[in-house]
This record gives C-alpha cells, structure tokens and sequence, in this order.
C-alpha cells in the first residue's frame, strides 16, 4: 500500500506542476479593454429653460414616483403592477437566465472532476485449441480536466455574460418603468373620462331645463314647434354622446386589468372625475449628461456594447493555441475484491495543445462579426441616448404649452358659460330664435370638453416627463459584477426606494 501512496503523491506533483506552469501563463486577455462609447450631451435641455430650480424637497421617490400625484388609488393599482403584471415576471425570468449563463461561464474557468466506475466481462477463443476464454474487468477512477485560461477567451466569455445579465437587469428595470408609466396615463386617462361623463350629466340637465323652457314658451305661444324639436335632437345627441363615452372607459378600465394582472371580467374601477386641478410639478434632473445614469433603457444599452466589446476576446482568442490538462487515477482489477491495492493503481496525466492551422476563414469571419456586432451595439447606445434626449425635450415642450393653453382655455371657458347665460335670456325675452341658444350651448360643451382633455393632457404630459427621466432611476441600481455571479439580485431586480434630489421642472 505504501508504493500505492508514493505513485499517487508522485500523480498529484505531476499535476500541481502542469498547473502550476499553465496558472503563469494565464495571465492575459486578448481582446479590447472596455471604454464606454463616447456620446454628445447638451449643456443644458431646451425646453427647459423657464423652469425654476428644485428645492430640496422636490425629490422623485425611486421606485414610487407616481406617489407625487397623490392618488391612493393610483398607488394601490401600481402596487399590483409590481407584483402581478405578468410582462414583468418574463423581464424578471430574463434576468435570472442571464445570471445563469453568468454561473454557467464562470464555471468554465475552474476544473472539473469526474468519477468513473465500470465492470465489464468479455471472452475469446483460439484457432490453435478451439478453446475459449473468459474475463472480468472492474475499475474505478478519479478524472480531473481543466483549460488555463491562457489568453483570456473564458475570462472575456465571462465578462460578457456578466456585462449582459447587466443589461437584463437594466431591462427588467425599464419593463417595470414602463409598465408603471402606462398604468399611470391610463388611469389619468380613465379619470379624464370620468370628468367627460360628469361634464355630460351636468350638460344633458341643462339641456333638459332647456327642453322644458322651450316647451313652456311652444305652450304660451311665444315659440314655434321646431324650437321644441331642436331642443329634443340637441338633448338626446347629448345623451347619445354620453353613452358612447362608455366605449372608451371600459377599454381603458381592460387595459388598467391587463397591467395589473386581473381577469378584465372581474376587474373594475369605481368612477371618480379627475380633479380640476393642475398637476404637481415634476422634479427635474439638472444636466442633460445626468440622464446617461438614469434611464434604465440607455443602461441596458451600454450595457450591450460593453458585452459586445467582451465578444471581440472570445474570437481573437481563437487564433491563439488552447491548451488543456487531463489526470486520471484510480484502480483497474479482475475483480471488486482486493481492488484498492497497490498492484491495480493505474494513472496518466498530461497537457493536450491543439491550434488550428487552417479552417477556411473562419475565425477571421467571426473576428469581422464580433467588430461589426460590437460597432451595431455602440449605434443603438449612441441612438437610445438621442431618444432619450428627444423624449425629455418633447415632454418639458408638452407641459410648457399646455401650461400655456390652460390660461386661454379657461378664459374661453368663461367666456362661454357667459355666453350661453345671455342668450337664454335674450331668448326668454323674445329678443332671439332658439337656434342662438342651440348654438351658444354647443360651443359651451365643445369649450368645456376641451378643457378637461386639456387638463387630462397635462396629466399624461408629467408622466411622459417622469418617465424620460428615468423615474428616479439611478444606473448605481445595478448588481455589480460580484453580485450578479453571487446570485444577490441587486435593487434594480426587486425595485429600490431610495431617493434622489435633483431639479424640478416648475413653470
């Protein structure tokens, strides 16, 4: 048994040499060292320069931003999107793919170990005697491989699953945002409905007083019949317009359903007109240059490129020669009796180089393909930074002009409501024909009903802004690389709370 232990201690020697001589040559990674894509970032947002500075207040809550509005209902609803909107649960399940392939690539830099057992029992037989043979065969062995990682193709293989379960994690982030985002203008959107249903109530009441009026003054003779038949036709088009308001909101209250994963059959939202009021004021990040860091889509793309970048190793590195090391050991007998003994030991360990010599330009088409995917990934960076600044600029225009339009809509407003007063009375008097009424009612409601979409458009508008911004998102959101190949999900993945001062966008 002794010699038995001297040839295993001479077996792990050999093999501590054999890696210890590949572990210093490992030492390198071909391939660029990633740089982030330089991009073009404006001094300061166009459309934003009316707007005072924020106070230290005026912070976007990350994770609950839609809490500025404050809306109970609104909140309870974007709960439930983070917890059962079911496109979030793929972006999620993405996300925990890509931390695999993490695992799964970083394996590939330590060895592997097998154990091998196997029993066998094979027979012959001569020409000589016609005679024949049999035998058993039992063995069992230890195996170990590994690859050094000479030229850093694993460590680049590694780096780029890395740089892109980061992206996922980005992506997860952005689906949560979006999915938040359109919950938020649907709801907006539904309570701007409501306040057109309550305007048409109101509207269709006085239709009704007008109807009667009309009536009254057929009965005394002091109106002919056609001015009670306008009156009909103007208040039942005005209930009929009612009705089909119905149309939008259902679909509105589905698709609310769909975002928080209801049923839409068993779903429902209780009517409640958007208070008229304006929306709050939106904080508002200071720099253009600080919307790379937070806006969860421009994350995941620079995340891409850096992944792109690590893909250019991974194919360089195959012009260069791989080496691997194998060991086995263990014992070989007749059988399971007395296997373990010195005279049954058997063992090999050796490297094994191998380097293509020729292959029909292959790696060189695979070299051209990783620079051209990486090139394709910097474009798309480059061209989502650009949206992201468009999307800024649209929304701060949006709510500037609104803001604008507001003053005048509400003086046409009262200008209407004037209107309609004097021309019921001038009516009453004899002094004009009901089609005047007819007509002052008709800009009054048209007037009123551009009001509140108006003000439902601001609404939208601060949304829009809140979601261009990132939603208090911060690019420090992400799992590091440590966490990701430690399998923590950082707070991108489980959606963090903490906050962020910046400016406000106040007109």
């Amino acid at each position: 048994m002794s010699q038995g232990h001297s040839t295993l201690r001479r077996v792990l020697r050999s093999a501590a040499l054999c890696a210890g001589g590949a572990a210093l040559l490992a030492g390198c990674a071909v391939g660029p060292d990633y740089v982030r894509p330089g991009v073009t970032t404006p001094a300061a947002y166009k459309e934003n320069r009316d707007w005072h500075p924020a106070q230290p207040a005026d912070t976007l809550d990350r994770g609950r931003w839609w809490t500025l509005f404050g809306d109970p209902q609104l909140d309870a609803l974007a709960e439930q999107v983070d917890l059962s909107n079911q496109s979030l649960k793929v972006a999620a399940a993405q996300y925990q793919q890509a931390r695999a392939l993490v695992e799964s690539a970083r394996s590939a830099l330590f060895p592997t170990l097998s154990l091998n057992a196997a029993a066998s029992r094979s027979g012959g037989s001569t020409a000589s005697t016609g005679g024949g043979s049999t035998g058993n065969t039992v063995s069992v062995a230890l195996g170990a491989s590994w690859e050094p990682d000479i030229w850093g193709k694993l460590r680049r293989a590694s780096e780029a699953q890395t740089s892109s379960a980061q992206a996922s994690a980005a992506e997860l982030a952005a689906a949560r945002l979006s999915a938040q985002g359109q919950l938020a203008q649907s709801y907006f959107t539904l309570r701007e409905v409501d306040a057109q249903r309550q305007l048409y109530a109101d509207t269709i009441a006085a239709y009704q007083q007008s109807l009667q009026l009309t009536q009254n003054q057929y009965a005394a003779g002091f109106a002919a019949q056609a001015d009670v038949v306008a009156a009909q036709t103007q208040l039942k088009t005005a209930q009929a317009a009612a009705i089909n308001l119905g149309v939008q909101r259902a679909q509105l209250e589905h698709a609310i359903a769909l975002l928080v994963g209801q049923p839409a059959s068993t779903f429902s939202i209780a009517p409640e007109p958007l208070a008229n009021v304006p929306p709050p004021p939106v904080p508002m990040a200071g720099l253009p240059s600080q919307l790379l860091e937070r806006r969860p889509d421009i994350a995941a793309a620079e995340r891409q490129v850096a992944a792109a970048n690590a893909q250019i190793g991974v194919a360089r590195a195959a012009w260069f020669p791989s080496l691997s090391l194998t060991g086995q050991a263990g014992y070989q007998g007749a059988a399971l009796a007395g296997l373990v003994a010195a005279p049954n030991l058997f063992w090999s360990v050796g490297p094994q180089l191998a380097l293509t010599l020729l292959d029909a330009g292959a790696r060189d088409a695979q070299n051209r393909q990783a620079r051209a995917a990486y090139d394709q990934q910097v474009a798309q960076y480059r061209q989502t930074v650009l949206a992201g600044f468009q999307e800024v600029e649209d929304a701060l225009a949006a709510l500037r002009i609104l803001e604008q339009q507001s003053v005048v809509q509400d003086e046409a407003l009262a200008a209407a409501h004037e209107s309609v007063r004097l021309t019921l009375n001038q009516y009453k008097g004899g002094v004009v024909s009901y089609i005047n009424v007819i007509t002052a009612q008709a800009t009054e409601l048209s007037t009123a009903r551009n009001t509140v979409n108006l003000l439902g458009s601001r609404y939208v508008a601060s949304v829009q802004l809140i979601q261009a911004l990132g939603g208090g998102w911060s690019s420090a959101q992400l799992p590091s690389a440590d966490a990701v190949d430690a399998g923590r999900d950082g707070n991108t993945a489980t959606g963090s709370s903490d906050k962020s001062a910046s400016g406000s966008a106040r007109p």
